[in-house]
This record gives structure tokens, C-alpha cells and sequence, in this order.
């Protein structure tokens, strides 16, 4: 048995449901083997899936989403990196009720950045789920040696709000160690920088943005990439329209555009930096799962991309969840053969995030009681 789930968010961690999984597991099937391999799709949760996969832990101070310093983790293994923006520039980096849609940034990313590269790895995986910042990803090139300027030569502040002002960019300084980086942006959003499905009007609401923060955000992201591709030429105008230009409030962008970082759905980038095929190879059935398995689950999110592979190789999938809310067709097309949600044990979803953990081990005895 391969557990290959993502975290129940707000209950568990992707090792803790592996953990719980596995236990119940054995105690309806004794001498059952158990393979654990935690998964995420990018998001919050990427730097623990990867340690606990046999990636090294590194922490470091960087600078947080609202300019002070918070404490950042990382993993490392063989001169690969698995960087989470979220450490850095996360909504979970934020003080309790405070967002701030027009001054968050992302310098703190540009610095676990750095700090990746000080520790030798030259592919640095970065995870663009769950940012506090609408900023295109100006402050992560600024703290790799950018210079973004306003009309009188000073630094434009942090933030997507001041974007407006700026009047040149001046890349020449960025490390020179990125020229021989391979950045891989892993997430599972595919919007461009701006319109409609962009970073402010999708995803500027979600960090506090009220309707005019939005369009003072968009417009300003849009005059971000004008400057940007005067300085780097017409390609950084075509990034804006990019598949993840739009991931991470426009991180997505500043990467794409000038960093060389290439766009890849997370949980693939994830599921191949874990060593997910050599474990497929032995397994006879594969679990997977995430808090809640909707429509959202099927447009890349972790068990949709373990399912795919699982599905390539012939190996049969079941998940767990802690609610349901997809039809057996829908799971079927996805590759899953079916699913356990701990509602079936408890209907009340608070009592379900709370015993998360004693209702996991009790929906794993069914399944193995079903499947082996």
C-alpha cells in the first residue's frame, strides 16, 4: 500500500495523514506493508512533503509580507531545492485579522531564494500557492539585485500598490548565480498576469483587496510588465499572458519574465522531486487524498496528479477526505476508484477537523477491510 495524500488543511499535515492512515491500515491488516510518500501540489505544505520524503530541513530569517522578519524553512537534497513562497510571503505570515492588499511583498522570497544558492542547489523548485502579496513579483527580484525605480530615481516601495510609480527597471544587477539556476515554478493556477482572470481580479479579494484595490492593483501589474519589457525586451510583455503569470499575486510573472523560471503543474514537479515512480513500482493499490475532494481536486490538485500517474503505471487508487463533495462518475474520470470521507463517521465537519486523526484511522480500517 503506497499513502500518497496531501494535508487535510486546518486539521493535519500530509505526514500526519500518512501517519494515521498507515496505523489504521495495520490494525485491520496486520504484516500489511505500508510505503508513505506525502505529497503537495505546491501550496502550503510543499517544504514538509519534501522533508518528509528525505529532503533536509534548512530555516533561515527573511523578510516577511509586511517588512518584518519572520522565519522561513526550506529543503535541500543533492543541489535541489524545494522552496515554499508561503514561508516567506504567506497569508500564514500575516498577524492575525491584518492583510494588506497594496504593500505586501515578496522580498522575503527573493531571499530564501538566495539562501537556496548560498546552499549549492542550482534547481530550486518553487512553490507559488497561498501568498499574502499582489506585487508581481517585484519584491523578489529587488532582493536579487533588481533596481525598480520611480520618475526621480528612488526605489519604489513594497507592495503592488506602488508599481504605479515605477518609471525604470534596472536588471542588471540580479545575481549572477541565476543565470545557472533552473527555477521551476510549481503551482496549480494557470491565470495570466491581468484581466479578468488575472492575479488582482481572481485572487486580490482573497488577501483583502476591496473592487477599487483591484483595479488599482491590475492596472498597475499591467504597467509593471510595460516597464519590465523595456527593459528586457518584448518577451517579458508576452510572459504577462502566460499560463502562471498570475500565480502568487504576478510572482508567477517576475519569475517567468526574469528569472527564465518555466511553469509546471506542482504536483507533477513534486511527485517526480519525491521519487513517486520508483515507489509506484511496488505498490499494489495507491491512497491518496486531501481535506476536501470537489471540482477544485480535479484541476491539478495533488490527488488528481497522483491518480494520473498511478493510473499510467496500472495501479488502482482509492482516497480519503474529510468531506465528499464530487460523484462517483467524476472520481472514476479522475482515476479514483473510490473514496472515504470522514463525514460518512461524522457528519458534523467541525467534530471532523477536530478528531481528524482518530476518524482517519477508523475510515483506513474500512478501506483495507474492503481492498486487501
Amino acid at each position: 500500500m503506497l499513502i500518497a495524500a496531501d494535508k487535510f488543511k486546518g486539521s493535519l499535515d500530509a505526514a500526519e495523514v500518512a501517519g494515521h492512515v498507515a496505523a489504521g491500515i495495520r490494525r485491520a491488516r496486520p504484516g500489511t506493508a505500508v510505503e508513505a510518500l506525502p505529497v503537495a501540489d505546491g501550496g502550503d505544505g510543499t517544504v514538509t512533503a519534501a522533508v518528509a520524503g528525505g529532503f533536509a530541513l534548512r530555516q533561515t530569517a527573511v523578510t516577511g509580507p509586511l517588512g518584518k522578519a519572520v522565519t522561513a524553512s526550506y529543503a535541500l537534497r543533492d543541489g535541489t531545492a524545494v522552496v515554499e513562497l508561503a514561508e516567506a510571503s504567506g497569508l500564514r505570515k500575516l498577524p492575525a485579522g491584518v492583510l494588506a492588499p497594496l504593500s505586501a511583498t515578496s522580498y522575503g522570497t527573493g531571499e530564501l531564494l538566495l539562501a537556496a544558492m548560498d546552499s549549492g542547489a542550482r534547481t530550486v523548485v518553487l512553490g507559488v500557492g497561498g501568498s499574502a502579496t499582489t506585487d508581481g513579483g517585484a519584491g523578489m527580484l529587488t532582493a536579487l539585485g533588481a533596481r525598480l525605480l520611480d520618475r526621480d530615481g528612488r526605489p519604489v516601495g513594497p507592495g503592488g500598490g506602488p508599481l504605479r510609480e515605477l518609471a525604470t527597471a534596472d536588471l542588471t544587477g540580479l545575481d549572477p548565480r541565476l543565470r545557472e539556476t533552473r527555477i521551476v515554478l510549481a503551482g496549480d493556477v494557470d491565470n495570466p498576469l491581468t484581466g479578468e482572470a488575472g492575479a488582482a481580479a481572481v485572487y486580490g479579494p482573497q488577501k483583502g483587496a476591496s473592487t477599487a484595490d483591484v483595479e488599482l492593483l491590475d492596472a498597475a501589474l499591467a504597467h509593471y510588465a510595460r516597464v519590465l519589457a523595456e527593459s528586457l525586451g518584448p518577451r517579458a510583455a508576452e510572459a504577462a499572458r502566460w499560463p502562471g503569470a498570475g500565480a502568487a499575486g504576478g510572482v508567477g510573472y517576475g519569475a517567468l519574465a526574469a528569472l527564465d523560471a518555466v511553469f509546471r503543474p506542482g504536483i507533477e514537479v513534486l511527485l517526480e522531486v519525491l521519487g513517486f515512480a520508483d515507489a509506484l513500482e511496488r505498490a499494489d493499490l495507491v491512497i491518496t487524498g486531501e481535506g476536501s475532494l470537489d471540482s477544485q481536486t480535479l484541476r491539478g490538485k495533488a490527488p488528481a496528479g497522483v491518480a494520473a500517474a498511478a493510473r499510467r503505471a496500472g495501479r488502482p487508487v482509492v482516497a480519503v477526505c474529510g468531506r465528499l463533495a464530487i460523484g462517483a462518475g467524476e472520481l472514476r474520470a479522475a482515476g479514483i476508484g473510490a473514496a472515504y470521507p470522514l463525514t460518512d463517521l461524522e457528519p458534523d465537519p467541525a467534530v471532523c477537523m477536530e478528531r481528524a486523526g482518530p476518524l482517519l484511522e477508523r475510515v483506513a480500517e474500512r478501506l483495507a477491510a474492503e481492498h486487501l
